[in-house]
């Protein structure tokens, strides 16, 4: 788990998720496991980047579904029995944060001198609401959810605010697309814990001390990104499938103009991803 970075996989939302969608519309439990490789940033704000591998999941048990956006578990606590296509949804998610946990994960040296952060542990819950057969098919997918989650193992101790809005659509038997937008408002110690520098940390980058990311809450970076898939075995609602992502984010604000971003990284932040879906 070392490994893996939040950044990663706001790149893979839907690398398991429109199989795993289409089979859930018939079956009442199902599993789909997934695995990919991406080529991410350093850090959230970094201009250099590295190749990682982390894994994604989708099914239902009894009606309940449950999902990995990243590093985050959801659970629906609501059953999914609407014949309508309406898909209400509300229960837990928790999930882990590593940015900056290792300085071997990160390639800039003024960046690295500033000390690794430690790992966060977020736990919370959303609420959401899903509609199939809206535009292109009666397969297709579209969906709204917020999540709010705080760090639990004190590292950051704040709370950061997660809306998204997902889409995904069958293009035919063998194949599959999505789109996804998210955003991420932070609280003040989150903005603190990432983006300021005091006086000895610019002491020892080179970086000059900065206290404005902490300053207020407020949004700190949004993103987009396209998905693809085509099924292996014929059919995307069982077997095998491969996909690809292309994702870019957008850092936003005080958190973007923090040394750490302007001087050592960039607010722009792009990324690529391939990997490969099983469905049960």
């Amino acid at each position: 788990m070392n490994q893996l970075s939040r950044i990663l996989l706001l790149t893979l939302p839907f690398m398991v998720a429109a199989p795993a969608l289409a089979q859930e519309a018939q079956d009442r439990s199902s599993l789909t496991i997934g695995v990919g490789v991406a080529s991410v940033p350093t850090y959230e704000g970094s201009d250099d980047s590295r190749l990682i591998v982390g894994p994604q999941l989708r099914g239902k048990v009894k009606d309940h579904a449950f999902f990995t956006r990243g590093p985050m578990l959801f659970f629906d606590a609501i059953p999914n029995r609407d014949d309508s296509g309406i898909d209400f949804q509300a229960g837990p998610a928790v999930g882990v944060r590593l940015d900056r946990t290792s300085r071997k994960q990160i390639k800039d040296n003024a960046v690295e001198a500033l000390g690794k952060r430690d790992t966060a542990i977020e736990v919370g819950g959303y609420v959401g609401i899903g509609k199939t057969g809206i535009i292109t098919s009666a397969y297709d997918n579209l969906s709204a959810r917020v999540a709010v989650t705080k760090d639990v193992a004190g590292a950051h101790e704040s709370y950061i605010v997660t809306p998204a809005i997902e889409y995904f659509t069958p293009l035919s038997i063998r194949s599959f697309a999505g789109i996804g937008v998210s955003a991420d408002y932070v609280g003040k110690k989150f903005g603190r814990y990432y983006s300021d520098i005091d006086a000895a940390g610019s002491l020892a980058s080179g970086l000059p001390v900065y206290t404005r990311g902490g300053a207020d809450s407020g949004f700190r970076r949004v993103n987009a990104n396209l998905t693809g898939g085509y099924s292996l075995s014929g059919d995307i609602r069982k077997g095998w499938v491969i996909v690809g992502a292309l994702g870019y984010s957008r850092m936003l604000g005080r958190y973007a103009d923090s040394p750490v971003v302007s001087i050592a990284g960039s607010k722009d932040q792009f990324l690529g991803a391939i990997g490969i879906g099983y469905t049960f």
